[in-house]
């Protein structure tokens, strides 16, 4: 047991040292970095360079040296033609970003600065590919995000959005915004309703004889309440809100998709891909990869990201988390789910 409570002790200092060493690390880094010019975080891969890494690696396996020989010297012609084709004709370039949701349409910071950065150099001779995966959130996030695509198409430059898993209720509504809509035979779509829902304590309150004040000016200021007693008028008030906005989200619809039966669609269901085509939701099926490779034998194809710079608390926090997942792996402790 001596042995244990020592082993444990030990354990303990060394883990509180190394937190205390990252921790001060990330200080000094943060202070480093604090006047960072924010167009560094902007990311830009060409999608063509990536395709042709796998090619060559492919190709350096299975070929002997004399066909190796040809197909890089094959490789270098294409290559300077594709670059000179660029140069004399001006040929349109692909411009790539991905929007990953989740219910506050977090993610739309970054898409704000990428949409910017890009609609200073893309032309409506070019396109811009919207890889979207949400599966919905908050009204007005997703209308700001649904906002930031329309910048494209208000600048006549073309949009399409790819949905490889899933575009429902707000990944949706920002789909629509694109000029053509490409999804994966099995993604889902759809979802276009409105749902709102809070938990009330107000019986359980009165159960055990808690008050709960609440003081409000203006008829309509609290509807719902989490601790106060729900009155049908205020119930009534709420469905109103939400049939309204749900209103606002099929005219939304309508306008993009003017070819949808919006009654058919606007019922909160949601369709794989192959369904979703014959409503009309999407117009072709296929994946993101497909569209982008093809897209890639003929075009130069740009993927654009934006780094998201985290503040000292989240750095610390990964910090914390990898120190730990490094020592407890050392330690020779593993996650149970993964024994």
């Amino acid at each position: 047991m001596d042995f244990m409570y020592e082993y444990g002790l030990y354990l303990s200092k060394a883990i509180t040292l190394v937190i205390a060493v990252v921790i001060i690390a990330l200080v000094i880094a943060s202070l480093a970095t604090r006047d960072k010019d924010p167009l560094q975080q902007l990311k830009i891969k060409r999608y063509n360079k990536r395709i042709q890494a796998y090619a060559d690696a492919l190709h350096e396996k299975i070929l002997n040296k004399k066909s190796l020989k040809a197909y890089k010297k094959n490789q270098k012609q294409i290559l300077k033609k594709f670059q000179e084709d660029d140069e004399i004709q001006n040929r349109k370039r692909y411009f790539v970003i991905r929007f990953d949701g989740d219910i506050k349409a977090s993610a739309t910071k970054e898409l704000r600065e990428i949409i910017t950065a890009i609609l200073t150099t893309a032309t409506p001779h070019d396109e811009i590919v919207a890889c979207i995966e949400s599966s919905g959130g908050m009204v007005h996030s997703y209308g700001f995000a649904s906002s930031q695509l329309q910048r494209i198409r208000d600048a006549g430059i073309p949009l399409t959005a790819c949905i490889d898993k899933i575009a429902a209720s707000g990944g949706y509504m920002m789909a629509c915004v694109a000029n053509q809509i490409i999804a994966a035979p099995f993604a889902i779509l759809g979802s276009i309703g409105v749902v709102t829902q809070a938990p009330n304590f107000h019986r359980f309150l009165k159960k055990h004889d808690i008050d709960y004040e609440q003081i409000t000016a203006g008829e309509y200021k609290r509807t719902l309440s989490y601790f106060g007693e729900n009155t049908p008028k205020g119930r009534e008030k709420v469905r109103e809100d939400v049939e309204n906005a749900h209103q606002l989200f099929k005219k939304f619809i309508s306008h993009h998709r003017p070819t949808v039966t919006i009654d058919k669609v606007a019922t909160g269901e949601v369709w794989y891909g192959i369904d979703a085509k014959e409503l009309n939701l999407i117009d072709t099926l296929s994946t993101s990869d497909d569209y982008l490779s093809k897209a890639a034998k003929e075009f130069n194809v740009y993927e654009i990201d934006f780094l998201k710079k985290k503040n000292i608390s989240e750095k610390i926090s990964d910090a914390i988390k990898h120190s730990s997942d490094y020592i407890l792996e050392k330690c020779g402790i593993r996650d149970i789910t993964n024994a």
